[in-house]
């Protein structure tokens, strides 16, 4: 009994201590945004800096970066993106499920040597095709394009476990004799089911077209088609950087992924389980 109590608190300690690892640049970030920049240079472990606690930084952010703007550009391209994804990759996995058919199976495992096909390979080809040859670069649409491109495979991948586990093909051949065709099984029936998946696919693929910096800045060009992450360039110099501005920029950006986290959180553990069961 002793040794059990003695492990847990062995054990609680240390994932408390893994905790405060984890949150402690996020805590940095945090208290650093309300300092003016001499403030955050000088002494950045301090909760409250010399000249106290300001909000300018988050004025002068919202001004200099066009906020506003950044924020409905990185709302309508990963908005769409993630809708795209999540319609196209749960249809693909459940025909992939479902057909016994060899383009099914070549395609499912095309799919999965992709996920080891780093992008950085594949960066400088693409602008020098997309923008040299089919001149489609500072585009949204072409934005949106490529991240469906890029995220489709593992979000099949997730789906294809999910049906593969957790949808009887007794449910189908129910609906089936009722008189329902293939589209109505699957959108009235089978995506119902795949709820928990469709949330966790939902954040991971958010997290990830939110965050991106990389590909944004290939594609877009011009300053009204800035996403946040882009858009927070301007506050970089040749020689020295705002901090102040920069780490209020930072919260700024990370407050709406935050608040979709928050809501969808409880779906994550079981859509991975469901989706992770079976390959």
């Amino acid at each position: 009994m002793e040794k059990r109590k003695l492990g847990s608190v062995i054990k609680y300690a240390v994932l408390t201590l893994l905790l405060l690892i984890y949150i402690f640049p996020f805590f940095m970030v945090l208290i650093n945004a309300f300092k003016e920049k001499a403030d955050v240079i000088k002494n950045p472990m301090a909760l409250i800096g010399e000249s106290g606690f300001i909000l300018s930084n988050f004025r002068e952010a919202v001004r200099k970066m066009n906020f506003f703007r950044a924020l409905g550009n990185s709302l309508l391209i990963t908005g769409s993106s993630t809708l795209l994804i999540i319609i196209i990759s749960a249809m693909a996995a459940y025909i992939i499920a479902r057909k016994n058919w060899m383009a099914c199976k070549l395609f499912h495992v095309l799919m999965i040597l992709s996920l080891a096909i780093p992008f950085q390979v594949l960066m400088i080809p693409l602008v020098s095709i997309y923008g040299g040859i089919f001149h489609m670069l500072n585009y949204r649409s072409t934005l949106i394009f490529m991240h469906l491109g890029f995220s489709v495979s593992m979000s099949c991948f997730l789906f294809h476990g999910a049906v593969k586990s957790t949808i009887p093909l007794e449910l189908e051949d129910a609906a089936a004799i009722d008189g329902c065709g293939s589209f109505k099984i699957f959108f009235q029936i089978v995506l119902p089911l795949l709820k928990p998946t469709i949330v966790t696919t939902v954040i991971i693929n958010t997290l990830n077209l939110w965050n991106d910096y990389l590909l944004p800045s290939l594609i877009l060009g011009d300053s009204k088609l800035y996403t946040l992450p882009i858009a927070t360039r301007i506050f970089y110099g040749a020689f020295s950087s705002d901090l102040g501005l920069i780490l209020a920029a930072l919260v700024l950006m990370i407050l709406p992924i935050l608040a979709l986290y928050l809501f969808l959180q409880k779906y994550i553990i079981e859509g991975v389980v469901a989706g992770a069961v079976k390959g």
